[in-house]
């Protein structure tokens, strides 16, 4: 399939029937992602499923599946997902619609495959910071760390010993580190 040199995200949307595979969207260029293996997808559902009855138990908000898409910058546009994303209930959109988010979550947590380069996920880190988002995690499945990116603020690292919280994004969560790697 050809594909224009560079594309919006109201172009990718109406294309993304027809590509294979999970892509995103950076300054208008589709990139390809590789599917997820065995222990990406088990800890990405088993955070997701922590912070998603956190969440709900709290009514703080909302929690997105992987492949939601976000635009992260517009014009030439990208579009970003994350393995789990949490949007804080005062910014839900109100009237709900099928395409990609024009705000960005609050919390987005990125579970690191064998095949993601650490080149890629740094930059996509940033590029996420930038566009507003207040707090990523990253985790390391090989070396059980968790790393908590925050715009202005060294990078936090987290190993099993240590608790994980969702300080003023996602306030009183907490699991201990260990607990996602079980």
């Amino acid at each position: 399939m050809q594909v224009p040199e560079k594309i919006t995200g109201e172009q990718l949307l109406e294309m993304s029937s027809k590509l294979i595979g999970h892509v995103e969207l950076v300054k208008g260029e589709i990139i390809q992602i590789a599917p997820a293996g065995y222990v990406h997808g088990r800890l990405a559902h088993k955070l997701a499923l922590f912070l998603g009855k956190y969440v709900q138990e709290n009514g703080l908000g909302e929690m997105c599946a992987a492949k939601t898409g976000f635009y992260t910058a517009r014009h030439p546009d990208s579009v970003r997902a994350a393995d789990a994303a949490f949007i804080a209930k005062e910014r839900i959109p109100q009237e709900p619609f099928d395409g990609y988010l024009e705000i960005v979550p609050d919390l987005t947590v990125e579970v690191i495959s064998p095949n993601d380069r650490p080149r890629e996920i740094l930059e996509k880190v940033n590029e996420c910071l930038q566009a507003g988002v207040k707090c990523i995690w990253v985790v390391y499945p090989k070396s059980r760390e968790v790393y908590v990116y925050k715009a202005n603020q060294p990078v936090e690292m987290l190993s099993d010993e240590d608790i994980l919280t969702g300080d003023d994004v996602i306030p009183g969560f907490q699991c201990q580190v260990a607990e996602i790697f079980e």
